[in-house]
């Protein structure tokens, strides 16, 4: 079921992405307003649009508004590996394991970092949607490392707020396959949804700006260990980043690892993980900075890519 919302452009608006207009207007985001675009669901003066269409104020704009669909449940739960590395009032930070969603969402019926301290007894902030109460960051299912989670009400703004001020160190470790070349750089390319593969996402020349910064700590025969510093913090963005250069991480099927290589290392997933988290205490204003060693997967397969002779 769909709902029609018309009304003229607001004069702000002049000039704006459909997709940008759409989301200041309704307060959606800008993947949603996009994908509403792209059903076919926006016409201006009556003329079907797309998300990158400019809007011109006083222009007759319609959009079918899908229904929201009904919020998916926080199940409480003990998430086997799921563990916190710091709690206080304000916020608690976890080291997620493989396998654990950030929070419930359509289609996925894991198990979750919200649903796993649900069930530890852990209060978390009611700000957010329902689902995703308390989650001011996400990692993949398949990525492991550090989550902060805010408590409070308070925290919860603040964090928020530091994330998008891009003021929050967040470091990862990654093995690559091949050598980076150069050694260190930074990728600066944007990214949104693949325009053919629903669960991709991908370089776009209209995407979100996405900034990636990469050093080699190690290079091997066969692949590459780098530390990657975020600025922007896209939907698999250094999955994509990396794999646009021809260097996916190894064991990441979805976007090009071989297969092969996988294989030999036993990685059923992406070598990728968040093995540092920085950011302003939201209560103190004190800087904190948390770590995560390598699990036993990643450790296993770093450890025969350090020691091969593969031809």
């Amino acid at each position: 079921m769909t709902e029609l919302r018309s009304l003229p452009v607001p004069d702000g608006l002049e000039g704006e992405r459909v997709d940008a207009a759409l989301a200041r207007l309704f307060g959606l985001s800008r993947t949603k307003a996009a994908d509403i675009a792209a059903s076919g669901g926006v016409r201006l003066d009556g003329e079907q649009v797309g998300k990158s269409a400019r809007v011109a104020a006083g222009a007759w704009l319609e959009v079918e508004m899908p229904d929201a669909p009904a919020p998916v449940a926080v199940v409480p739960e003990v998430v086997e590996g799921l563990r916190v590395v710091h709690d206080d009032d304000d916020l608690v930070v976890v080291d997620k394991p493989v396998g654990v969603a950030a929070h419930p969402s359509p289609g996925w019926n894991g198990p979750t970092v919200i649903g796993g301290l649900a069930g530890a007894g852990y209060r978390i902030s009611t700000s957010g949607a329902a689902e995703r109460q308390g989650v001011v960051h996400r990692l993949d299912v398949g990525t492991t490392g550090l989550m902060v989670v805010a408590k409070s009400e308070r925290a919860y703004t603040l964090l928020k707020r530091q994330f998008k001020d891009r003021t929050v160190d967040k470091t990862y470790h990654a093995l690559v396959q091949g050598l980076m070349d150069p050694p260190r750089g930074t990728i600066d390319a944007p990214i949104d949804r693949h325009p053919k593969h629903e669960y991709r996402w991908a370089i776009v020349t209209d995407g979100k700006p996405s900034i990636t910064h990469y050093e080699t700590l190690e290079a091997f025969r066969h692949a590459s260990l780098l530390e990657i510093h975020l600025e922007t913090g896209r939907t698999h963005q250094i999955r994509v980043h990396t794999s646009a250069l021809r260097h996916p991480c190894v064991g990441d099927l979805t976007y090009g690892a071989d297969p092969v290589l996988a294989a030999r290392l036993g990685l059923h997933r992406q070598w990728l993980h968040a093995v540092r988290l920085a950011f302003e205490h939201p209560a103190t204003g004190e800087r904190v900075e948390y770590e995560s060693p390598y699990p036993t997967d990643l450790q296993h397969a770093l450890d025969l890519v350090s020691a091969t002779t593969w031809q």
